[in-house]
């Protein structure tokens, strides 16, 4: 992972260099509608005010539970015994990110939506809300904060999602044989390199035009930067928009030319 340093300095260069987000300049009318009607969209959401209460719920929780982590790990704490409320503070997506989630599955209405790295279900949360006739499938890596993301999703009713806990090289080949095509995926549990890009070739293989791919930390390191110019250059991307923080893939096939954008955001 970069330091703090080398991050925030990474942060700065992409947000005085990138797009403004306001639309102007952008030459691709299907980028232009993203601005409008996703990523500038203010509407206070009718899930935003039940999810961000549980958040502080988790915030305020400072029972102690033991972790499994498959991916990179944490870069906060060395041990495997972790706060809830710190898990919440440092691992689930932050308010700004986790709605953006939320208008996107509510503007382009996936009917599958997949999603590698649970957490305690805050980003399932809102993605899931967004549509309830989708089918969200989530894995999570941990048992016992898969254990408490599935009693938050019942907490907030949410009847559209199915959990499964497990390794992600062991679980999502299962989930991909199950399941027609996938309509949306976020991708946001194991940060390094060749894992990526194994999860985004075998999601490749059910993508269609339709398809949506998020990536999450494209920025966070080295091996995520580089898996990202990867995930960019496929033949099958037509799009790509870079938020520095995320990265969506797009593969609509009446694009003229592949254009990368970054956004403001």
């Amino acid at each position: 992972m970069y330091s703090s340093l080398k991050l925030a300095r990474k942060y700065l260069y992409y947000y005085l260099t990138a797009s403004n987000g306001k639309g102007h300049g952008i030459h691709s009318p299907f980028v232009f509608d993203f601005i409008i009607n996703v990523l500038n969209d203010k509407r206070n959401f009718y899930a935003y005010s039940q999810i961000e209460n549980l958040r502080q719920e988790l915030l305020n929780d400072n029972e102690i539970i033991n972790i499994e982590d498959f991916g990179a790990g944490s870069t906060i704490s060395k041990t495997n015994q972790r706060k809830i409320c710190d898990i919440t503070k440092h691992a689930a997506k932050n308010k700004k990110l986790a709605q953006l989630l939320f208008r996107i599955a509510n503007y382009y209405q996936p009917k599958n939506i997949i999603e590698l790295g649970t957490s305690l279900g805050i980003s399932s949360a809102y993605l899931a809300s967004a549509n309830v006739n989708s089918q969200l499938i989530t894995i999570e890596g941990s048992r016992q904060i898969a254990t408490i993301a599935q009693k938050n999703m019942q907490y907030l009713g949410l009847n559209n999602i199915q959990s499964i806990t497990g390794n992600f090289d062991d679980k999502l080949p299962d989930v991909l044989k199950n399941i027609s095509s996938v309509d949306l995926v976020f991708v946001d549990g194991n940060h390094q390199k060749e894992p990526t890009l194994k999860y985004f070739d075998q999601l490749l293989e059910h993508a269609s035009d339709q398809s949506i791919f998020i990536f999450d930390d494209i920025h966070w390191s080295q091996e995520m930067e580089e898996a990202w110019e990867h995930i960019k250059q496929s033949s099958q991307v037509t799009l790509t928009i870079d938020l520095f923080f995320i990265g969506l893939v797009f593969f609509r096939k009446n694009f003229k030319a592949k254009q990368d954008f970054i956004l403001r955001f």
